[in-house]
């Protein structure tokens, strides 16, 4: 019995002792490639793979002028309610609406009532006042006459011709005048209309010269300056140029722009107040390519650039700053003066990436008189440059 629990307990002991050693036994460390070697892993497989095949097109930039567009409208200069100074009924309104006036032209007339029988009175009393004061005078040189009584005189004298003058201006107050060159917008009285002091007789619009008038942002508002040619775009298709007039020197509160005037010559009178325009107003000349804007990428930050290839054949991205939209692309900066655009393939591929450029109509980047790029029979056939219709680019 004895020599029975022996034998477990050194079996016991022996197994103990095996499951130990397994626990403590070292094997080898796993070791972990380093950023660099697995960084020259990554590009040896790259380097390996077969490039990216791109249709590209080169395009040299040309002058083109940078344009500040500005939303507005057309207003006439000036805007008149003409009104009457004094009471009584409009005997005479010659004019009517649409009538065409010059500077003092008659627009209404007031009855005169009493205001002549006060003019004629007021001339004889200014005749007594001028003999009494040569009398005065008379008898001072024969010494019979005060320096008061000379000097009472005087002021008779000075009282009627200000009441004469007085009553002039009332007779001349009776017709009411065009203050300049216009247009009777509308008119307010008619015949036999009785009128106090204010009323309105008629409207007067002065037509020559025209403004466009419109607010500009102030990142723009710096690139402007007086006399600087502006050219409008108007709603009913006519295009009429001028110089910047007014730049505004305050901003308004609410919107952050500034208002900016532009002068148009309107002596044949066809144009009119508040037509919708677009004004274009050159600020500065830029070098730019006409691209399609289906060629436009985005940046992470959300920044609009294009895809290009340079002459060791890597992909570039270049941001750009639209300037100007036509009918059949946009005029764009920022790019190489020639530059060689991705047409077709532009989402497959990424900045710094190695490519295998087809050129089109066989002109390359380093050498535009280079004969056309061989191309491989099956991607030509499933490489079809894809510009889709212009879409209009808000500048």
């Amino acid at each position: 019995m004895r020599k029975t629990y022996l034998t477990a307990i050194a079996i016991a002991l022996l197994l103990a002792g095996w499951l130990a050693s397994g626990a403590v036994t070292d094997e080898p460390p796993v070791r972990h490639a380093s950023i660099a070697e697995l960084q020259r892993e990554q590009a040896r497989i790259d380097e390996e793979a077969a490039p990216t095949r791109v249709r590209v097109q080169v395009i040299d930039a040309s002058n083109q002028s940078r344009i500040v567009k500005v939303r507005g409208k057309t207003t006439n200069k000036r805007t008149v309610e003409v009104k009457v100074e004094l009471a009584g009924s409009i005997v005479n309104r010659p004019v009517e609406r649409g009538t065409v006036v010059a500077r003092n032209d008659l627009l209404c007339e007031i009855s005169i009532e009493d205001r002549q029988v006060a003019l004629s009175e007021a001339r004889e009393s200014l005749n007594q006042a001028r003999i009494e004061y040569q009398g005065a005078l008379s008898l001072r040189e024969k010494g019979y006459n005060s320096e008061t009584a000379i000097a009472g005189a005087k002021a008779r004298l000075a009282a009627a011709q200000a009441e004469l003058s007085r009553r002039e201006l009332a007779l001349s107050k009776t017709q009411v005048r065009a203050p300049f060159n216009g247009i009777v917008e509308d008119v307010h009285q008619e015949m036999g209309d009785y009128v106090t002091p204010g009323a309105s007789c008629a409207t007067v619009v002065d037509m020559d010269p025209m403004l466009l008038v419109g607010r500009v942002s102030e990142n723009d508002v710096i690139e402007l300056a007086l006399g600087q040619p502006a050219t409008g775009y108007l709603r009913n298709g006519a295009v009429v140029t001028g110089p910047v007039t007014f730049i505004g020197q305050q901003s308004d509160p609410t919107t952050r722009t500034y208002a900016v005037e532009i002068e148009l010559d309107n002596a044949d009178g066809k144009l009119r107040s508040g037509i919708t325009t677009e004004i274009h107003v050159p600020v500065d000349s830029v070098m730019a390519q006409k691209v399609s804007p289906a060629l436009f990428s985005l940046a992470d930050d959300g920044g609009i650039g294009v895809r290009t290839v340079n002459a060791d054949n890597i992909v570039e991205f270049h941001r750009i700053e639209i300037l100007a939209d036509d009918s059949d692309g946009v005029w764009v900066s920022g790019l190489p003066n020639r530059a060689a655009i991705i047409v077709v393939g532009q989402e497959l591929v990424t900045a710094g990436e190695r490519v295998d450029p087809i050129f089109q109509d066989g002109v390359m980047l380093m050498d535009q008189q280079t004969a056309a790029t061989p191309e491989d029979p099956d991607v030509a056939a499933n490489m079809t440059v894809n510009v889709p219709a212009h879409n209009n680019a808000a500048h």
